[in-house]
């Protein structure tokens, strides 16, 4: 987690103090900012709403902690969709990968504005929904996936080779005219070396005496 802002670290330090907070959404066709309750706030320019005319309303952000290791934050946000159009929006696997930001601030009463600059937990990604749906609750949780979850892709695969270069960045020739890329170790018989060649460990024929 980032440093908080001086501002917004001096109100917080008060006896009584107004937090809030309020997550964005960064959808493919749209953009959903929501707060953690009623109203409206203005942050950076943009209106956070207490209430969605379709994703409807934020229930709650659950596992925002820092961690170290090979771990990455994996928290959870939780929304009450205002219908079932919206819940069949929410459950549109193209959403996957939409930017998420969580927010915290501390409200000026006067002015109804954040004070200083808000602290951001965490950036990262929706990832897979769950719905609950049923007489009595009418939710959808998202798993969100921090922006480190990449870091811990393994990369088995992946070769310096002109092939696997054209299919990860198609028509880039970096590659294509460079030679000794790729090189063949022979293993286990006699090769040929030329005048001031040298004969690598794995170029010996097998069982054959080595003289110290």
């Amino acid at each position: 987690m980032g440093q908080l802002n001086p501002a917004l670290l001096a109100e917080m330090q008060k006896r009584r103090f107004t937090l809030f907070g309020a997550v964005e959404i960064v959808l493919p066709e749209r953009t959903v900012r929501l707060l953690d309750g009623a109203g409206e706030v203005m942050i950076g320019g943009e209106r956070y709403l207490g209430r969605d005319p379709e994703w409807g309303v934020l229930a709650y952000v659950k596992g925002l902690s820092d961690s170290d290791g090979d771990s990455s934050p994996a928290p959870v946000l939780g929304l009450v969709p205002s219908g079932e159009l919206a819940l069949s929006q929410m459950l549109n696997p193209a959403l996957q990968g939409s930017p998420v930001s969580v927010m915290i601030g501390a409200l000026d009463r006067q002015t109804g504005s954040p004070i200083g600059e808000m602290y951001v937990p965490f950036t990262g990604e929706l990832d897979v929904a769950t719905p609950s749906w049923d007489l009595n609750r009418r939710e959808v949780e998202f798993a969100l996936s921090g922006v480190g979850e990449r870091l811990f892709q393994v990369e088995e695969g992946r070769r310096l080779s002109d092939s696997f270069h054209q299919t990860v960045w198609p028509g880039e020739l970096g590659l294509a005219f460079v030679t000794d890329v790729e090189s063949t170790v022979n293993w286990g018989q006699s090769t040929s070396s030329t005048a001031g060649g040298t004969r690598g460990v794995f170029e010996r024929p097998l069982n054959q005496e080595v003289s110290r």
